[in-house]
């Protein structure tokens, strides 16, 4: 019987860049799980709402580029093997959001971010550094994020205009998702971060909302 060998430093560098280049260009985004939206009929919206609506969906996709990143970055310098697979469980999971988001986005006949390499690069350089400070730092910075995706979402689904229903399952689905990310996250060992560190993280997230909903 053949043994697989463990990767070495490199391997997971290598697999990481290869994830990380999927991600940027679209080629990941292929979900385990059908989109919610997938039985619900394309409702007619005004112009000006469908572009509002493509803006919100552009925002809500860069941040599961993000959480791409954030997980893989986490599992690249995380210590524990079972906080390794968590986190790889995690960006496995948030692959469905991001071909979801992606699909709608198409169906509203926009695009994607412009902006979402230099997104991932960030939030990979955050996530590996949250590993290397320590796992309940790590699962503590997971927990944080998935609570701060939750709020942007509900403020999105309170956006929406009625008849977009397509959009409304997708959002809330995700919502369900990340909701029990952040559980897991603190369950693991996940610890409360200091307030700057949740202040930097909301300025953060609030100059890739209001960059990429236009761009």
């Amino acid at each position: 019987m053949s043994s697989q060998r463990p990767y070495t430093l490199l391997d997971n560098i290598l697999i990481q860049a290869d994830q990380a280049l999927k991600t940027v260009a679209g080629k990941t985004s292929h979900s385990t799980r059908p989109s919610p939206s997938g039985e619900i009929a394309d409702a007619e919206i005004k112009r000006d709402q469908a572009k509002h609506v493509a803006g919100l969906m552009r925002i809500n996709h860069t941040g599961e580029v993000c959480a791409q990143a954030l997980y893989q970055g986490q599992a690249l310098t995380a210590r524990l093997p079972d906080v390794r697979e968590e986190m790889q469980q995690a960006a496995d999971e948030e692959v469905d959001h991001l071909a979801w988001c992606q699909l709608r986005i198409n169906e509203l006949n926009s695009h994607t971010s412009i902006l979402n390499p230099l997104f991932y690069a960030a939030s990979f350089g955050v996530g590996a550094l949250a590993g290397l400070a320590g796992d309940k730092w790590s699962l503590g910075f997971v927990a944080e994020t998935e609570r701060q995706v939750c709020k942007h979402l509900d403020s999105h689904l309170q956006q929406l205009p009625p008849e977009d229903q397509k959009s409304r399952v997708i959002l809330e689905k995700m919502k369900e998702d990340e909701e029990i990310h952040a559980v897991n996250a603190t369950r693991a060992g996940g610890c409360e971060l200091p307030f700057p560190m949740k202040k930097a993280m909301t300025l953060m997230s609030k100059v890739m909302t209001k960059t990429t909903y236009h761009l």
